[in-house]
């Protein structure tokens, strides 16, 4: 058997982040960075007010005073009268701060009377100026590769005069299901028929994690239709899924066709549910396309998703963060197992206490068939090798949202 860490550091290996290209600021938004954003002026470009109120001198504002009233300067103004011995000028929040004067003062502390502005106390110097440069200086990095384009992010750009950024676009994943035993959901079933349930959950998959996603559909099993199917999606898609026909013991055409076409390597992972995985890449017309072969049953193609092909495709579109967020919990149960060599990952709900400690008690029946339990958890506790955890142990936990 292959490791987790083996079988999940083989996959990622084998993807690699898109090519970068470039995009408006709204087509970038969603995306990831593929560059460093670099501040290439200040921010502010000029000192300016932080409020409304009076530009002054702080050297005629030392106690209560009188000045003369010499102007008003609005935000976006460019005419900036000068602020001479025993005078003020009315200012704006974000109007430049005009010559002269090194303080302003609010507007709730100022009396006016006619062009006579009344201060009762001490205007230090600098008081509620935004000084050029305050919040961003030339050279200061902003952003780095690998994080998504926030809308703050497009914000950051446009702000430092980015009207396009070099993003990594989202990687086209298209999900095929085989299977003469398998039917769409809504259709009546039959004598030893199932519904596909496994390509309807990872396309919810993919779409939640932000992917593009191709409906390669239910194909039947036939050689020609199979390899027809998969080729069809590799010109379309950047990355392919299939779920089913991975075990050691499976003949299915899937694996034949996989086997010929593609340069695969088929796996038994030293983890339970999810044992089996398939993974390896066909070459065409000078691209490496990705192919996940997943277990069928629909438990393990969800938590083997989410173990190697979710980082995986987090990786091609550039995400540094590629794994999900991983907590420690305290179990309000006892979780047995029995040693055999592999990491178990029980499905669990996770809360958070008053103290924020987070607590898990498993969501439910933990059969690779058991669908209901993945639907209610929101966690895998992982359970090493051993013989299991007692009420009030700890463990890791791999958050699902």
């Amino acid at each position: 058997m292959v490791s987790l860490d083996d079988a999940r550091e083989y996959v990622l290996h084998g993807c690699e982040p898109l090519g970068s290209v470039e995009r408006t600021l709204a087509e970038a938004s969603g995306l990831v960075l593929a560059e460093q954003l670099i501040a290439a002026e200040l921010v502010p470009p000029f000192a300016n007010s932080a409020m409304d109120g009076f530009a002054v001198r702080s050297d005629d504002a030392r106690g209560p005073v009188q000045l003369r009233i010499v102007g008003t300067i609005a935000a976006g103004s460019n005419a900036l009268p000068e602020v001479g011995p025993g005078e003020a000028v009315r200012i704006m929040t974000g109007a430049p701060v005009p010559p002269g004067a090194d303080a302003v003062e609010m507007v709730e502390l100022c009396e006016v009377t006619g062009e006579v502005l009344t201060l009762s106390q001490p205007v230090p110097l600098g008081k509620s100026i935004r000084e050029a440069g305050d919040d961003i200086a030339i050279g200061d990095m902003l952003a780095e590769p690998g994080v998504v384009v926030t809308p703050a992010l497009v914000g950051l750009a446009a702000t430092i005069g980015r009207d396009r950024l070099m993003v990594y676009p989202k990687p086209v994943v298209g999900v095929l299901s085989t299977g003469d035993e398998l039917v769409e959901p809504g259709v009546d079933l039959g004598p030893g028929q199932i519904r596909d349930s496994n390509r309807a959950a990872l396309l919810a998959c993919l779409r939640a994690d932000g992917f593009e996603t191709v409906d390669l559909g239910l194909i039947a099993d036939d050689r020609e239709a199979i390899e027809t199917a998969i080729l069809h999606g590799v010109q379309r898609c950047d990355a392919l899924i299939t779920s089913g026909g991975v075990s050691m013991g499976d003949f299915d055409f899937v694996k034949e066709v996989l086997s010929r076409i593609a340069e695969m390597r088929w796996m038994q992972v030293a983890i339970r549910p999810a044992k089996p995985l398939a993974f390896g890449v066909i070459d065409s017309g000078g691209r490496s396309i990705p192919v996940f072969g997943l277990p069928g049953n629909p438990v393990s193609s969800l938590v083997s998703f989410e173990l190697f092909a979710r980082p995986a495709l987090m990786k091609m579109a550039g995400r540094a963060d590629q794994q999900r967020r991983m907590v420690r919990a305290v179990v309000d149960q006892d979780f047995r197992r029995k040693p055999d060599g592999k990491i178990h990952f029980s499905r669990v709900q996770i809360r958070q206490d008053a103290e924020l400690v987070f607590h898990a008690v498993s969501s439910g029946g933990q059969g690779s068939h058991h669908m209901a339990s993945m639907a209610r958890a929101n966690g895998l506790l992982r359970l090493d090798d051993g013989e299991g955890l007692e009420v009030g142990d700890s463990a890791a936990v791999m958050l699902l949202s």
